[in-house]
């Protein structure tokens, strides 16, 4: 049985648009836990990257940028904020632009180590040391959360979601900014997503053994947070 005081980190990992993000952020909000969304971080190295005009094949150029760039994540009226380098860039790191580019820029060793030192940091200042340390806890989403960031994590849930379920919820992400693009265009996105994301050689999007797989393509945003909820044993005080 999980203990309150034991369950410090929770993964969640999966494809993109299979509802990590919101349901990472309302679970956390249940908990009173930190939300930490690392694909806002790759998201924001990629925005600095296209910005600066660095060929996205240097892969040299592009952890240099990683590792001099300053990434800080707020939270105003419950919703995630990221800064770069000081400016506020919530809304640009969700462009088309930017998630057609973000799996190649990610894929790269070096950006990935550079991040996963800072995903690692943040959780430290949150959760203490494993002896203890401070109070607290964090729902972390990515790809590779459960597996190569935060393996001791206490409790690891795996999103899976059909492509055409996928291609609908961010078409009409993309909808409500204002954004056109046609369902092909974007479920060719994601595949090439899917690809590169589950064949790169450092850090692939598994499951980790230990992972609890949860199939969101039939349920509601609060449907799956309710299932990751149940995951978690009660002493997690719910509310």
């Amino acid at each position: 049985m999980l203990k309150r005081e034991k369950v410090r980190i929770i993964a969640i990992d999966g494809p993109a648009s299979s509802g990590k993000s919101t349901t990472a952020r309302l679970v956390a909000g249940r908990l009173g836990y930190l939300y930490l969304d690392t694909g806002a971080m790759y998201r924001a190295i990629t925005l600095k990257a296209l910005r600066a005009g660095v060929d996205l094949d240097d892969e040299k150029a592009l952890e240099k940028l990683a590792r001099d760039s300053t990434l800080r994540m707020n939270f105003e009226n419950e919703q995630p904020m990221v800064f770069l380098n000081g400016e506020e860039v919530t809304s640009q790191i969700r462009s088309p632009e930017v998630s057609d580019s973000v799996s190649k820029v990610s894929a790269y060793p070096g950006v990935r180590g550079a991040m996963v030192a800072l995903q690692r940091e943040f959780a430290s200042d949150i959760v203490g040391s494993a002896s203890g340390g401070k109070e607290g806890g964090i729902v972390a989403e990515g790809r590779d959360i459960g597996t190569v960031v935060f393996p001791g994590a206490e409790v690891k849930i795996f999103l899976t979601c059909d492509l055409k379920e996928r291609t609908k919820r961010r078409y009409l992400e993309l909808e409500s900014q204002g954004i056109s693009r046609s369902p092909d265009e974007i479920r060719e996105n994601l595949s090439k997503r899917d690809e590169i994301d589950s064949n790169r050689e450092n850090s692939p999007l598994l499951e980790a053994e230990e992972a609890v797989v949860v199939d969101t393509t039939n349920l509601t945003i609060q449907e799956q947070v309710e299932e990751v909820l149940r995951c978690l044993n009660s002493d997690l005080e719910v509310t």
